[in-house]
């Protein structure tokens, strides 16, 4: 399918919000391509988010507006002094969910057009409105006409009946709007939603990868969002709660030290896999509430390894379970990328291999040039993929989809003037 993309010269702006960290990309459309320019990054440590959920509205609003703040002032002299006005945010994968549907509509020997396209779309959302959930994608996998399945462009084709394969996703309504609160308490509009999952994808994956089936797995702080692709478009999400804090908080636990020791540890001295050097190299282990200089505390390095892997085979086995109940592991090929901030450590590759029996590889921003070394690793997959996302996708966001559908026969007009004038 087709995807347009925004205009050239467009603004657009990108905000992750994170359990461990809150980051915005601001860049600008520099081609018909879709593709764009960084002009601003801001980032920092998240504050009021946990799991994915809001826990202190006025916390997370203060880390979001110093983190946009950040974005602005890096890009003030392209944005000419104006304020960034309207951003799009990741859903955290554990608010969302996936739900198939295939719809038909009667194009009566005619050729298909962008708006039968539109009209079975609409049709499928028609289906899945619900106070509790929110439409957050409508994404066509495959195509049908007349019986005649397996078409991927239908556009320019005859027939009688267009039947459409569609991937809905809804996100937790409740969850939505304490994010949307923090977010216009910062004053700013959100323009559009993007699943966390599809977005590291959106960033990470090349386009054989997209088209032949793959999975990714984006290991944040405290979620594990799973997005299974095939025939170039997301047709699983799904996610565990379950992340790099969990692994932290393992850490302090095990070896009686501070969550912000913890966390210094494991990025130093931590691996997903054991060596047969950690049982002879000893690490520094600060103790709670000790003084650092009279009581000197030396551990053995695979003493914080045996903590670390069970906590990541265990994230790693809930994703392999994830996959095979949904039955979507039938299209999820022998590929899977890891992104995240969790996902670098070292290891955790041959880890994966041998829990999910797959060939595996550490996925970063691909379609961004000129990102900073420091904003350009697995951890900012996410805010990445949320700018591709507006930029290349934005037929899949269903307001835009209702907004421009027309009705098809005289029924369906009746019905959308009794609709709009009733």
């Amino acid at each position: 399918m087709k995807h347009k993309s925004k205009p050239k010269g467009s603004v657009v702006a990108a905000l992750d919000i994170g359990s461990s960290k809150i980051a915005c990309f601001i860049a600008r459309i520099v081609d018909d391509e879709g593709n764009f320019e960084v002009l601003g990054v801001g980032h920092q440590a998240s504050q009021g988010i946990k799991a994915g959920s809001v826990t202190d509205l006025n916390a997370a609003e203060g880390a979001i507006r110093q983190t946009v703040h950040a974005a602005e002032n890096m890009a003030a002299e392209a944005m000419k002094g104006y304020p960034l006005r309207e951003v799009v945010i990741n859903v955290p994968g554990v608010h969302a969910r996936s739900h198939n549907f295939t719809v038909d509509v009667d194009i009566s020997g005619q050729d298909v057009t962008d708006n039968d396209v539109r009209r079975a779309l609409a049709k499928a959302q028609g289906n899945a409105v619900s106070g509790d959930f929110e439409l957050i994608h409508t994404i066509p996998n495959t195509y049908t006409i007349d019986g005649n399945n397996g078409i991927r462009e239908p556009r320019g084709m005859f027939g009688d009946v267009l039947e459409v394969d569609i991937h809905l996703v809804t996100g937790d309504t409740s969850a939505l709007r304490n994010i949307a609160t923090c977010i216009e308490r910062s004053h700013l509009d959100i323009g559009a939603l993007c699943e966390a999952g599809y977005a590291a994808g959106l960033a990470s994956l090349v386009e054989d990868e997209m088209d032949l089936g793959c999975t990714v797995i984006d290991m944040g702080g405290g979620v594990t969002s799973i997005a299974v692709f095939y025939g170039g478009a997301l047709v699983y999400c799904d996610a565990i709660p379950v992340g790099g804090q969990h692994v932290t908080s393992d850490i302090a636990r095990g070896l009686s030290t501070s969550l912000s020791d913890a966390e210094r540890l494991k990025v130093l001295y931590g691996s997903a896999v054991a060596s047969s050097a950690d049982e002879n190299e000893l690490i520094d282990v600060p103790q709670i509430g000790e003084d650092q200089q009279s009581h000197p505390n030396h551990a053995p390095r695979s003493l914080l390894v045996g903590i670390i892997q069970p906590r990541l085979e265990e994230i790693l086995e809930l994703a392999r379970a994830k996959l095979n109940d949904s039955g979507a592991g039938q299209f999820a090929g022998r590929r899977v990328i890891l992104t995240g901030g969790a996902s670098q450590l070292p290891g955790l590759r041959d880890l994966g291999q041998m829990v999910l029996d797959k060939q595996v590889r550490l996925g970063r921003p691909i379609r961004i040039d000129g990102l900073a070394e420091s904003v350009n690793g697995p951890a900012f997959a996410t805010t990445a993929g949320l700018l591709t996302y507006v930029s290349e996708r934005s037929d899949e966001m269903p307001a835009a989809i209702v907004a421009q559908v027309e009705p098809g026969n005289m029924f369906e007009r009746v019905k959308f003037w009794m609709r709009d004038n009733w």
